[in-house]
């Protein structure tokens, strides 16, 4: 029987809360570096979070960047962000009066070779970049504390913060691409990630719920790592493939329209949703239900369960298999077959 045909019967014995640590580590490192470059060299923010002046032209001479810049340097103006736009150049600077506006647009015009009178123009003050960014942070924390309070009552709360976690690790990931590429963050970014966090809570959910369903049912005969394992690969398939699903649209969007035919304004959005829905994924498998697993262990009505499992010798292959006091029976059990034999009884002294 084929690896993929297990894995959509649900048939296959991963060792993800085994395995935890893998992943832990990989997300450490992940989560460190985006912090440590949003720290150090920051965002590249949009005209509408900070204010500006943006103009946009045609490049029909194909000037090189470096031409478009000693224009504006000869202008007095040396911290402008110069971009490639398709077939245009793309200037974005502090928020300028009308005439030094005019002056910028008649300065790059000529080095382009475009009419003046074609450019394009945009100035936004900032006022309304604050206000966007306020309204976003609002958004994002409004978001948050509902989805909590519903995971709350529809599982319980551990499992509220344990997504709650996974949702920060895709924030923080995503953030941290952004910051060390330098793309653009955009309010299409803001909402692509917006978007992208249900998505995440989605596929956590759909996870959590196979937990609690299996609980229910085996929750005196399963430890809670074999519970977590057990549904895991139970749903495993299910998030490969609507993470397939969601990424083939999506890159259709960012590398077809984007890339190949021109369609800048969708890069923004689709990039956020391409980086997210990759995020998100790996969170739900790699890092809610392992912390979850970690940290119901600790209860003690699990610890309980164990104890009596590990006496009895009869968990399953779903078992955590290494790495933890209490389960070198259950190895010798999965790998050779043999049965624990159960412990003694002791003679009462007449």
């Amino acid at each position: 029987m084929s690896t993929f045909g297990r894995m959509y019967r649900g048939e296959t014995h991963i060792d993800f809360v085994g395995n935890r640590n893998r992943g832990f580590t990989f997300s450490a490192v992940v989560i460190g570096a985006s912090l440590v470059s949003m720290i150090f060299f920051g965002f590249n923010v949009g005209i509408d979070f900070e204010g500006g002046t943006v103009i946009e032209m045609e490049n029909p001479a194909g000037a090189p960047l470096s031409e478009v810049r000693d224009a504006l340097a000869d202008l007095g103006i040396s911290n402008a962000k110069v971009q490639s736009r398709g077939e245009g150049v793309r200037i974005q600077t502090e928020q300028l009066s009308a005439e030094d506006e005019q002056a910028v647009v008649e300065a790059i015009a000529e080095v382009v070779g475009e009419d003046p009178d074609q450019a394009s123009r945009q100035t936004v003050g900032p006022t309304f970049g604050r206000q966007v960014a306020e309204s976003a942070i609002r958004a994002l924390v409004i978001f948050l504390l509902l989805v909590a309070v519903y995971i709350s009552i529809r599982l319980e709360w551990r499992m509220a913060l344990s997504g709650m976690l996974a949702l920060g690790h895709d924030l923080v990931f995503t953030a941290g691409i952004y910051s060390m590429v330098g793309f653009e963050v955009s309010p299409a970014t803001v909402i692509a990630i917006l978007t992208i966090l249900g998505y995440s809570l989605y596929d956590t959910v759909v996870v959590f719920d196979k937990v609690l369903e299996n609980i229910q049912e085996r929750g005196d005969k399963q430890t809670i790592s074999a519970i977590v394992n057990m549904s895991m690969n139970q749903v495993l398939m299910r998030s490969i493939n609507t993470s397939l699903t969601s990424l083939l649209p999506i890159g259709s969007l960012l590398f077809v329209g984007s890339f190949l035919l021109g369609a800048t304004t969708l890069r923004e959005f689709a990039l956020a949703l391409f980086i997210g829905v990759f995020a998100g994924t790996y969170s739900s498998i790699f890092v809610a239900a392992p912390v979850l697993a970690r940290w119901k262990e600790r209860e003690e009505r699990w610890q309980r369960v164990r104890r009596r499992v590990e006496r009895k010798g009869d968990e399953d292959a779903f078992a955590v298999t290494h790495g933890e006091a209490g389960t070198v029976h259950q190895t010798i059990a999965l790998r050779s077959g043999a049965t624990p034999r159960p412990p003694k009884k002791r003679r009462k002294k007449r």
